[in-house]
């Protein structure tokens, strides 16, 4: 960038020359976050090298609400926003919701925010999430535990829970390569690798969800259009009733589940 240059300008060109779509928008951005015209110029050769806006804002927003995300932590999606709006239509104030594979625990505080008290629990097998998360939920009275799914919740949530949200890895490990570099390179693989079929960790997800749920609870779990079929066998084959809703205007496509086949879904 020209030193003369009007520094916006010169930064939207810098971007636009990379290939960020939004690179006006980016540039705004990132010129608020710089604190120095060093900074800003660290801050465009990140961004022009592929490192997702968010890791160098530190926060993105999602459903209204500033989430902080540090390095090394899945970004959350806003698609995922459909998710959300889907759990705070089941959940109440009150309301007890776990959310399995949390990252930044950004569904949760969503959740939080729309419905104000809950008792509200998180967990990711990520230290680094579980960091994060712990610094985003704090504020809203948010547990979050360190572990694999349900391992290393408290046993006084077995029954409890009436909403589950998870926004487990489905994307299947042969399909990573194919994936936009922001994310393949500078995500952690343990958020995006589904398995083969992309269903490995959803299947672990349904397989112990009953044990969980409150009588008539709901489980919700992000997919895509293509593999919702497999995850909704994932959640049958645990012996949960299932229904896959999308929304167009996100393209975003949730299962959602009961335990109790006489509850509404």
């Amino acid at each position: 960038m020209s030193a003369s240059a009007d520094p916006l300008s010169a930064a939207t060109d810098a971007l636009r020359a990379a290939g960020c779509v939004f690179a006006e928008e980016e540039a705004r951005l990132l010129l608020d976050a710089a604190r120095t015209p060093e900074d800003l110029a660290g801050l465009i050769r990140e961004r022009s090298a592929g490192r997702p806006l968010e890791v160098l804002l530190g926060w993105v927003e999602f459903r209204g609400v500033r989430v902080a995300v540090d390095p090394g932590v899945f970004v959350p999606r806003q698609r995922t926003a459909f998710l959300v709006q889907l759990a705070v239509a089941r959940a109440r104030t009150g309301a007890v919701v776990l959310d399995l594979c949390c990252g930044t625990g950004a569904l949760g505080l969503a959740i939080a925010t729309v419905l104000g008290r809950l008792e509200l629990h998180a967990s990711d097998l990520d230290p680094a999430a579980v960091r994060c998360a712990r610094r985003n939920l704090a504020p809203v009275g948010g547990r979050v535990y360190a572990g694999d799914l349900y391992q290393p919740l408290p046993t006084t949530l077995r029954g409890r829970v009436e909403v589950l949200v998870v926004n487990a890895p489905y994307v299947p490990t042969d399909a990573i390569a194919l994936m936009p570099a922001e994310a393949r390179e500078h995500e952690p693989r343990l958020a995006l690798d589904g398995g083969p079929d992309g269903v490995d960790v959803q299947r672990r997800v349904a397989a112990g969800a009953r044990e969980w749920l409150a009588p008539g609870g709901s489980l919700l779990i992000e997919t895509s259009r293509r593999q919702a079929v497999h995850t909704a066998e994932a959640v049958t084959g645990a012996g949960l009733d299932a229904r896959v809703l999308e929304s167009a205007a996100l393209q975003c496509t949730v299962v959602v589940a009961t335990d109790d086949e006489n509850s509404a879904l």
